[in-house]
């Protein structure tokens, strides 16, 4: 049985493997020779070959994969499967809930994430075909080949920031963003920005395209694409590792693991072959492949189901916090741990509501719009709330912490430690390791960017609002209203006389 199953699903050695490309990686002034074993990215990317491992190990791989129809056998994520019913979508969910629960919700980008997407848009390819039928082809092809291989795909949909107030093409540096300088019977060619490639230097290949609004003059930079990430002419300028800067993992248990990075994506001269465009020169395409497909939906409602995990885990912090520091039979206390279970019920209860009133679309089951665009709105504010109450729970505790592992080297320190770290049902290097993990989820460098990932994944609170506003049943709500006000009797005015002259 292993033995099958590692000749049909993708395992994390098969990953790591596909990692060695010559890929060009920046950080700190240098490119990476091998992110597999390089001390900025190798725990994220050993995170990223487990959940590979994770979905090929025997007792899982029926919950965590399926058969892909017409390959003889090979399985992949259950990402990649597009439901077909109510029952397959929940089937799917709580593969990709389980899936999640091996980063507890902290890599944001991870695998199912921009396989969702591109599942998505093939539900639905009439957008694509409307605007050229050879793309469409393309990416439907492109589609089947990612799901074949079971891909770890990221995206860049974003452009660099620079003057807000002008679109891609009015920019001073007509080389800011990503454009077309060239195209033949082989492909395009393209240079310039985009952003966030997060989670790139763990993927294989990136997906490009834009969900920013976008004007006349802006067609050179409409543009569709997917290419590996060795590609040549394409550099990916990471930001700060934060698991190079985390130390011991006992130090930092969660940045040492998931530090999925963020990148810029820079193409210089990069040539595309036609078979991997999916769109060019279109405005109207590079909306709806988004928002006329399911994909939108499906990429956001996996973002939900990771959430739910992540906002789970959190809530344990919570609890653990309050028992470690006698603090959990206070009245007080357990309001504050109610309101935040209740928080967690709300993102699970609009995630099972997605499904519930979900509806066919083109002969696939996908979750409700409505819904999860409510639930976007609702968490994008809740998330910081929820990191906030974490730390007021915790008080000084977060920050009364041995300076590193280092400490336990000196048997001076360590007695030292161990007379003040002190806890009623807790031992003090249990006392200590707990509220490591603590502040590297709530308080770390690497907990404020996952504040700001989580506030700002979906775009900014003003568009999740929007989205909100758009697919709300207004005339449902304006109809009741109608209603009553038709149903309400009105007074009679009384005549006035008319004065004499």
């Amino acid at each position: 049985m292993k033995e099958d199953t590692e000749m049909n699903v993708k395992t994390g050695a098969e990953h790591r493997a596909s990692l060695r490309d010559g890929r060009d990686i920046r950080i700190e002034g240098r490119r990476v020779a091998d992110v597999t074993e390089d001390p900025a990215f190798r725990g994220a990317v050993a995170s990223g070959c487990a959940l590979y491992d994770a979905q090929s190990a025997p007792e899982a791989v029926e919950r965590l994969t399926y058969e892909v129809p017409g390959l003889g056998g090979r399985r992949a994520n259950r990402a990649w499967q597009a439901p077909r019913s109510y029952a397959e979508l929940v089937t799917r969910r709580e593969a990709l809930e389980e899936w999640a629960e091996g980063h507890v919700g902290f890599i944001g980008r991870s695998p199912d994430h921009v396989a969702s997407c591109l599942v998505g848009m093939e539900m639905d390819p009439a957008p694509f075909e409307a605007h050229d039928l050879k793309r469409a082809g393309a990416l439907r092809d492109y589609v089947a080949f990612a799901r074949a291989k079971d891909l770890f795909l990221t995206y860049v949909i974003i452009n660099p920031q620079a003057d807000r107030s002008k679109q891609a093409s009015q920019q001073s540096n007509p080389d800011l963003a990503l454009h077309i300088v060239d195209e033949d019977h082989e492909g395009i060619t393209v240079r310039g920005g985009k952003m966030l490639a997060t989670s790139s230097v763990m993927a294989n290949e990136i997906f490009v395209s834009t969900i920013q609004p976008m004007a006349p003059g802006d067609e050179r930079h409409a543009v569709c694409f997917a290419i590996p990430v060795a590609t040549r002419g394409l550099r990916l300028l990471s930001r700060k590792s934060y698991e190079a800067a985390a130390g011991h993992p006992f130090d930092a248990p969660l940045a040492s693991r998931f530090d999925e990075n963020d990148a810029v994506a820079y193409f210089d001269e990069v040539k595309v072959p036609w078979e991997r465009v999916f769109a060019t020169r279109d405005l109207r395409i590079m909306q709806a492949m988004w928002h006329e497909t399911p994909a939108h939906v499906l990429q956001n409602y996996q973002c939900q189901i990771r959430l739910l995990v992540k906002m789970r885990f959190l809530a344990g912090i919570a609890r653990r916090t309050a028992e470690i520091n006698g603090t959990i039979g206070m009245p007080p206390v357990r309001d504050t741990l109610g309101q935040l279970a209740a928080e967690v019920g709300m993102v699970e209860g609009l995630l099972r509501g997605m499904e519930a009133k979900g509806r066919m679309h083109n002969g696939f089951f996908v979750p409700d719009r409505t819904l999860l665009y409510s639930a976007q709105v609702l968490t994008q504010q809740l998330y910081p709330r929820f990191v906030d109450t974490l730390r007021e729970l915790a008080g000084g505790g977060l920050i009364m912490l041995p300076s590193s592992a280092a400490d336990y080297g000196d048997a001076q320190i360590a007695h030292d430690i161990a007379a003040t770290q002190c806890s009623s049902v807790a031992g003090p290097m249990e006392r200590v390791k707990f509220f490591k993990l603590a502040w590297d989820a709530v308080g770390s460098e690497f907990a404020s960017r996952h504040v700001q990932y989580e506030k700002f994944y979906a775009g900014a609170q003003f568009v999740t609002r929007g989205h909100s506003f758009r697919t709300f049943d207004w005339t449902r709500s304006s109809a009741a209203v109608d209603r009553i006000l038709g149903e309400t009797p009105e007074p009679v005015p009384a005549t006035m006389p008319i004065a004499a002259e």
